[in-house]
């Protein structure tokens, strides 16, 4: 038994049961024994690889994505370049690597890291001092933004925010909580829970039907739509999910492996599908359609820029190379599982790559 599962046990058997979004919140936050407090957990000495891991032309595309976004809106001599959740440090590594020949953009950039994790910090710092020579700010929220125009990445973020489950029980809904059987947590049904927390769009849903909702992802969603309305930009975010996504997709990774989310808290990271719809509606700005990854870096250029990069290669680095290509791309492997979407200021085109959206 892990050292947080005996923290939640303890406090089970004091308070009585959790919700999924608290359990998930100690896993990953837990000061002493929370997973992203403790450890740096991406490439393949950690339990999961991003796309910006995998290779360099994805934090490339995006990055010149973005570079002609902020010349479609003026090219405004004092912006901020952010990116929520930057691992490693990686993507925003690669944004500015490909920027740097941008007449004015990197003069006009400030750079800023929505991170809390102190550890993850470090490494970020080092990645960017290594690669860039360039030191960024760290904050711990969208709130502590500075109130200029954003344009902002987030890459396999919103996946690791806290969700409640909810699940429909007859006429009611119950919430899917964390309790004891005996010494092991379980899963099990809250009480009848009020109608109005569930909301509109799943009331038709039929019995046995679990959802999941994220509130924190809401409140970040709200304070993003503010900042692009107010001050101009652009936020791309790329993850796993769906328009409305539904069922229970709460899955821990560990060591490249799936396992029970109970199985070992603080060991594993915990992840949930997005659901773009929600997020949309809170944003609730001017926007791109949801489209698949592999379209996207299709449209930015990949193909052109991953046979260039082929030309300089041989023998076991291109066979890398040419593997990474299509684990972005294929829609067996990334290509299709994450979706894209673009939020932009009011009366300005979507950024490039991405499919305006009509109403």
């Amino acid at each position: 038994m892990t050292a947080l599962a005996e923290h939640l046990r303890a406090r089970i058997h004091a308070n009585g049961p959790i919700s999924v979004a608290d359990y998930m919140a100690e896993c990953l936050l837990h000061p002493q024994h929370g997973y992203y407090s403790t450890r740096d957990p991406f490439g393949a000495r950690g339990d999961f690889t991003t796309a910006p891991e995998i290779s360099q032309m994805f934090g490339e595309l995006l990055g010149l994505c973005l570079a002609q976004t902020w010349l479609d809106q003026g090219a405004p001599t004092r912006f901020t370049l952010a990116e929520l959740g930057p691992g490693r440090g990686t993507l925003m590594a690669d944004v500015l690597r490909a920027t740097k020949a941008v007449p004015g953009f990197h003069a006009a950039a400030e750079v800023v890291m929505v991170e809390a994790s102190p550890t993850l910090r470090q490494v970020q710092a080092e990645t960017l001092s290594r690669q860039q020579g360039r030191a960024p700010r760290w904050v711990e929220n969208v709130d502590d933004l500075p109130e200029q125009p954003l344009f902002l990445l987030a890459n396999e973020f919103f996946d690791a925010l806290p969700i409640h489950q909810f699940q429909r029980n007859g006429a009611d809904w119950r919430q899917r909580m964390v309790g004891l059987n005996g010494d092991q947590l379980t899963f099990l049904l809250s009480g009848p829970v009020n109608p109005a927390t569930i909301g509109q769009r799943f009331q038709t849903d039929p019995d046995g039907t679990i959802i999941e909702i994220c509130p924190k992802a809401w409140t970040i969603a709200t304070t993003l739509g503010h900042r692009l309305h107010h001050f101009g930009g652009a936020a791309l975010i790329i993850d796993y999910g769906g328009w409305r996504s539904k069922g229970d997709t709460l899955q821990a990774l560990r060591d490249h492996r799936f396992e029970h989310p109970l199985a070992n808290p603080g060991e594993a990271d915990l992840t949930a599908h997005v659901d773009f719809e929600a997020l949309a509606d809170r944003i609730n700005l001017a926007r791109s359609g949801l489209t698949d990854q592999g379209a996207l870096l299709h449209r930015l250029g990949i193909a052109t820029r991953s046979a260039r990069l082929a030309d300089k290669l041989s023998g076991a680095a291109l066979e890398n190379h040419l593997a990474a290509y299509h684990r972005l791309t294929d829609p067996a492997e990334m290509g299709s599982l994450f979706k894209a979407i673009a939020f932009h200021a009011p009366n300005t085109p979507a950024p490039p790559g991405f499919d305006p959206y009509h109403a």
